[in-house]
């Protein structure tokens, strides 16, 4: 599985015309912020957001991405034009679909700035295997709001389901980092944040979209393993090698990477 610079857990959305909430984002504790041109800004304020996102720049030490608007809008090629010359981390795509849209944008982005692929609809979902594994996509995110808009079916775990497997299956299979889950609608629930995230990192994401300064530390808890997964990896590691039972479960190779696995995810994701 590759590594990259974009393998964050806690990205932060901001709307990209609102630069009152600039240093709050920066200070949010974020591993990431996406300034957004996108859904978070109406079609008359689409220059004014262009026009701020230098203001951002600087504030912060975190990886700084940008979501455009999506191909086909009138925003779009402009969009491009402007991050093309920023000294960003990487750009959002969203409805991201396979097709000559995507074929310009890795083109014209010459700096190569990576690319996260949004999917956040039908066809973009069919495509993911194939999204994936395009250069320049270094990570695939769920826009699951936009998804269940489209689709007509509920925002729910049972609903997802399938959409979710699918994105860290075809990212494993692509060898990128794992997918970013969808967001969280609920800004004053501290708990269900952290329950998302926990859900979402059990089912192979790495991490997952924030809204919001206050999700943070909830999204960071729920992808941190716990004490007691913890203290069971460390004693697992202790047995050495071959088959050996531990608490009266098998152990033998394949459990040990997952002991690993747990151990390497506690360090790189500290307490916040």
């Amino acid at each position: 599985m590759q590594t990259s610079e974009l393998d964050f857990i806690a990205p932060l959305f901001v709307p990209a015309n609102r630069p009152e909430r600039f240093k709050k984002a920066a200070a949010s504790g974020a591993d990431a912020v996406i300034l957004d041109l996108e859904d978070a800004v109406a079609p008359e304020a689409k220059q004014e957001a262009r026009r701020s996102l230098h203001l951002f720049l600087g504030l912060s030490d975190h990886p700084v991405l940008v979501r455009i608007n999506a191909t086909g809008t009138p925003w779009h090629s402009d969009d491009v034009a402007l991050v093309s010359s920023l000294p960003i981390n990487g750009v959002v795509l969203p409805k991201a679909e396979i097709g000559k849209p995507l074929l310009r944008l890795a083109a014209d982005l010459r700096r190569r700035l990576p690319i996260i692929g949004l999917i956040e609809t039908a066809r973009g979902l069919r495509d993911a295997f194939e999204i994936a594994a395009f250069p320049g996509i270094v990570r695939l995110a769920f826009g699951s709001i936009d998804f269940c808009a489209e689709l007509g079916c509920c925002h729910t775990r049972e609903a997802l389901l399938s959409a979710r497997c699918s994105l860290v299956l075809a990212s494993r299979l692509a060898g990128k980092v794992p997918p970013l889950d969808g967001v969280t609608t609920s800004v004053d629930n501290d708990d269900l944040a952290r329950e998302d995230a926990r859900y979402a990192r059990d089912l192979g994401f790495g991490g997952k979209l924030a809204i919001h300064p206050r999700q943070i530390g909830s999204i960071f808890a729920g992808f941190r393993p716990n004490e007691r997964e913890i203290a069971w990896a460390q004693k697992v590691l202790r047995t050495g090698e071959g088959a050996v039972a531990v608490d009266g479960a098998m152990v033998d190779a394949p459990v040990r990477i997952r002991a690993r696995s747990i151990l390497a995810r506690a360090q790189a994701t500290p307490l916040r």
